[in-house]
């Protein structure tokens, strides 16, 4: 005590958070070997506060870009708001497209025709979604476009499909193969109704490293896909495109307008509710769960700072009667348990940024490392493991954490504060 008993005379003058509240808190911090379990707790709340701070960041990363990504995927390939005809195909569908492309903030607007069948080849069979479009359409369409990895687009609309890569892969088939497409729709018999069989050959593969996509979507010319589907004159719908998803329920109104009462327009909220909700009430419960490590970590701060009060109680009652005020202890347990809580929230801060930035390359040595598919596409539907840092968000749970830890300091630091030295010393 004599090394602090100069400074501690003149605490009482010295400024708040002073150079001597600021020794008698890094004095108590680095514990001596009899107090070497109070040093133990303080770093079990300086690891949980880290791994808190930490875990926190890269959960709420991973559910951002997880949305991120899927939503670039779901909107890239089906675009912002459809039209179709109620009961009926749309037809006049050139008129209608060129109505609706010059409203206020549509990019583009695509005639499409879809439907339902079962593929098949000499290897295998199984379910597809045909949609037919026109080759200036699907090169448009960069999600596409750009995700070709075998043949080539040009010359689409003289005949050929464009399959997905995991399609093509579970039949066995490529670029050149004919494929066979069966549907259930077809001509009226008095036999029945018998299938439409159809074989083209495939002119192109796409990879979108969404697994559902890949491995179920196949497109046609729009021409074709009519003859096939016996839309006639008639499309499906429109596909209608609009310079920010966001802002589709605003841009709605105009659309229905111009698509006339025969029609009907669905946005991809609408299609997609679903299963955005779900993604939100995810993320919101995994952060609830969460944020509970961050408040066991204060907790252990909190009692780490009482058996540390307690242990000190003598000190404290000695500082006192040299003329240390309540505030000057008070504020030194105040910087004691800060400390461990801002350290906790800087480091975990670095390793959760750290972690997101090398997210993908530190799954896939834990993938080896294991033997184990960590982030399985047939599951999460992507191809590999995305994560996207807001900062908005990165600096709502580290202003959290650093409240959390100053708030665990506040009960012990009073309690330092109000000991009786005159109780304290008698007891002692």
């Amino acid at each position: 005590m004599t090394d602090i008993a100069q400074p501690a005379r003149e605490a009482g003058k010295s400024r708040p958070f002073g150079a001597f509240e600021w020794l008698l808190a890094m004095r108590y911090l680095r514990a001596r070997r009899r107090e070497g379990f109070i040093s133990v707790i303080a770093g079990f709340s300086f690891a949980g506060i880290m791994l808190g701070v930490a875990t926190l960041i890269i959960v709420m990363s991973v559910m951002n870009g997880f949305r991120t990504e899927l939503l670039s995927k779901i909107l890239g390939l089906n675009g912002h708001m459809f039209v179709r005809g109620i009961g009926m195909h749309v037809m006049n569908y050139d008129e209608m497209a060129a109505n609706i492309a010059e409203l206020p903030g549509v990019t583009g607007v695509m005639p499409l025709v879809e439907g339902q069948v079962m593929v098949s080849s000499a290897q295998n069979a199984g379910g597809a979604i045909v949609r037919g479009m026109r080759e200036r359409d699907l090169k448009n369409l960069r999600t596409v476009a750009d995700s070709v990895i075998v043949g080539s687009l040009d010359g689409f609309d003289e005949g050929g499909v464009v399959v997905g890569s995991r399609l093509a892969q579970s039949l066995a088939l490529t670029v050149g193969d004919n494929i066979t497409l069966l549907s259930p729709r077809g001509a009226i018999t008095p036999f029945g109704t018998a299938p439409r069989v159809g074989s083209y050959p495939i002119v192109a593969i796409f990879e979108l490293g969404m697994s559902e996509y890949d491995a179920s979507f196949l497109f046609m010319p729009l021409d074709e896909a009519r003859n096939y589907f016996r839309t006639f004159e008639g499309v499906s719908a429109l596909e209608i495109r609009i310079d920010n998803p966001d802002r589709v329920q605003a841009v709605a109104p105009a659309v229905r307008a111009a698509a006339g009462d025969c029609c009907d327009v669905l946005t991809w909220q609408q299609t997609n509710q679903s299963f955005f909700s779900a993604l939100q009430v995810e993320r919101n419960v995994m952060f609830l769960i969460l944020t509970l490590i961050l408040i066991v970590a204060a907790l252990n701060i909190v009692s780490g700072l009482i058996m540390l009060v307690k242990d000190k109680g003598r000190d404290i009652a000695v500082l006192r009667t040299m003329g240390a005020t309540k505030g000057a202890v008070m504020r030194a347990f105040f910087i004691s348990g800060a400390s461990i809580g801002v350290a906790g929230t800087l480091a975990g801060f670095a390793l959760g940024t750290v972690f997101c930035l090398n997210i993908e390359t530190l799954r896939q040595w834990l993938s080896k490392l294991s033997g184990t598919e960590l982030f399985s596409p047939e599951v999460y539907f992507l191809s590999r493991m995305p994560a996207e840092i807001d900062p908005s968000e990165v600096g709502a749970v580290v202003l959290m954490a650093l409240f959390l830890s100053f708030a665990a300091t506040l009960y012990p630091a009073w309690r330092a504060a109000s000991l009786d030295p005159v109780e304290a010393l008698r007891y002692e």
